[in-house]
């Protein structure tokens, strides 16, 4: 329920505040006295774009803020946003002299998305050419499951077909991902069996290269060893005979005198290191051998390497080790992608399955209701002068499932008799409408959790008997809801709960705009000034108490 509405600094508003109550709340005033200014106040709350050009002050800004009751069934919506629940809820939206705006709930600065997702919740305001809406299928679909009762059914149904829906993209996604990996597939399988086939992880490149440079030379290497060999061991002149002879005669120099024992421990452990050389020389001379087959098998390896290298941008054997594992995965990949496809699809059975059942009890409860639509309409249509108009509902099979289950829906109307059923948004005329609109709010009313109904002028046209009817109307509906009417009508006024007055004013050279509460007498007295005009006569007073009752 809307409880206040605080404006300050817009078009011809100083500042303005009023506490609403439960009920007909009825708003009433002069043709231009600002009545349109407090709704388009309102709709800002609503998250209309702001107009820095509707300031009363050019150097201030711009405050509505607006009060509601709301229960415990607004408390997720809040949790989920990470906002403060309260039970009453302020909603500010403030625009700045240069037209920048905030939003804000329970004073925590949000977004104008969610600004706007909550207000839709808490208002909804009706002028007298908003019919459109009339025309949506979400609409109609609405008016006939709120008399169905088929709100937690379709809840239900709605949260299984969008986790449908999800499931089919995801289905669609992993196929088209499936498909661009099968292109390459064979090329990938081919890359990973050619690197499969090299066994990397026992190949060492540098000792492959080393034993491929001692075969391409072992030649060569024989040779220089065998003469390395020759030097170090001939019997007058080699190195190793010179050097035991030099290191013997240090030696006898040592025992001579203590002078010459360093030199002669240096000059046994280099004998004894060249000797150890010697020995490895001669090994490493005895083992060289040129083998043709290893050395082709070598030549291979390499050169399959190298290839590899360069096909696939790497420096080394890691490199290619990293590689082989990725396209591995890659192929493994595609395997889990299958295996995906198929749960998602299995999945997709069983919730078409509970599809079928949600949506055909949701058919089938529109079905039986439809009529009851049908007979409620026209019923109100006929105490607000529509006698001889019919709505009727056109519930067909949708040929796929869609957010309303499996159906669609189109409501017709017929206002005269011999004219055929038509689609109501090209059936109903200009002076129907509101009275049609006014019919479908009374039974969303009595069937629907509405929020805080705001009616703009939507009796303009309309006068004496339907006029009375039109405000008995109203007065039922707030047996159901807060609704706030904006009238001209005197018949309206009067089944007035709460009535207050939007007075324009001139202050210090400036005209201002502003809303009062009535009090009994101020009501009477408005009301006889809606029957009489500005001079109130006997008679209209006498009218008008016998309105009120």
């Amino acid at each position: 329920m809307l409880s206040r509405i605080f404006i300050q600094n817009f078009a011809l508003i100083d500042k303005l505040e009023i506490d609403l109550k439960k009920g007909l709340q009825v708003i009433t005033g002069e043709t231009g006295a600002g009545k349109s200014i407090i709704l388009g106040a309102l709709r800002l709350i609503m998250g209309e774009r702001a107009d820095a050009k509707s300031f009363a002050k050019s150097d201030a800004k711009s405050i509505v803020e607006t009060e509601f009751h709301i229960s415990e069934d607004f408390r997720a919506f809040f949790e989920e946003r990470d906002l403060d629940f309260e039970e009453q809820t302020l909603i500010r939206r403030e625009i700045s002299s240069g037209g920048k705006s905030r939003a804000f709930i329970n004073d925590v600065p949000v977004t104008l998305d969610v600004l706007k997702e909550l207000s839709s919740r808490l208002i909804d305001i009706h002028s007298q050419f908003e019919t459109s809406h009339l025309f949506t299928e979400q609409f109609q679909f609405g008016i006939l499951d709120g008399l169905a009762k088929n709100k937690i059914l379709l809840s239900d149904y709605q949260k299984l077909f969008l986790g449908y829906q999800a499931t089919k993209r995801e289905i669609e996604q992993l196929k088209t991902a499936l498909a661009e990996n099968n292109k390459e597939s064979d090329y990938r399988n081919f890359l990973l069996t050619e690197l499969v086939e090299m066994q990397l992880d026992d190949l060492d490149f540098e000792e492959i290269q080393n034993q491929l440079n001692t075969q391409e030379n072992a030649g060569q290497i024989s040779e220089y060893l065998s003469e390395t060999l020759s030097k170090l061991n001939q019997e007058d002149f080699g190195v190793l005979s010179g050097l035991f002879e030099i290191k013997n005669k240090i030696a006898k120099l040592s025992e001579l005198s203590s002078e010459y024992q360093d030199l002669s421990q240096r000059l046994e452990t280099s004998y004894l290191e060249l000797k150890d050389i010697n020995t490895e020389i001669e090994s490493k001379a005895e083992n060289i051998e040129i083998d043709p087959n290893l050395l082709q098998a070598l030549l291979t390896t390499v050169n399959r390497l190298n290839s590899l290298f360069l096909k696939h941008q790497v420096n080394d054997i890691g490199g290619l080790i990293e590689i082989r594992d990725e396209l591995s995965l890659s192929q493994n990949s595609l395997e889990t992608i299958e295996n995906q496809i198929e749960e998602k699809e299995k999945s997709l059975k069983l919730s078409e399955k509970q599809l079928v059942v949600l949506s055909t009890k949701l058919s089938e409860n529109r079905a039986k209701f439809s009529v009851d639509l049908e007979n409620q309409a026209k019923a109100i249509f006929s105490k607000l002068g529509l006698e001889k108009a019919i709505l009727k509902i056109d519930l067909g099979e949708s040929p796929v499932y869609n957010l309303h289950g499996k159906n669609n829906i189109q409501i017709l109307f017929q206002a005269n008799s011999g004219f055929p059923l038509k689609p109501i948004q090209s059936a109903v005329s200009g002076g129907e409408r509101s009275r049609v609109m006014l019919a479908i709010k009374k039974i969303m009313a009595e069937n629907n959790d509405l929020p805080t109904l705001i009616l703009d002028e939507i009796d303009t046209g309309v006068s004496g008997r339907i006029a009375e009817e039109m405000g008995k109307l109203m007065q039922e509906m707030a047996q159901d809801l807060q609704l706030i009417v904006i009238t001209h009508l005197a018949q309206v006024a009067a089944k007035g709960s709460e009535n207050y007055k939007v007075i324009k004013f001139d202050e210090d050279a400036v005209t201002k705009t502003t809303i009062v509460r009535l009090s009994d007498e101020e009501k009477l007295n408005e009301i006889a000034q809606l029957i009489s005009g500005s001079k109130i006569t006997d008679a209209a007073i006498s009218q008008a108490k016998e309105l009120i009752g």
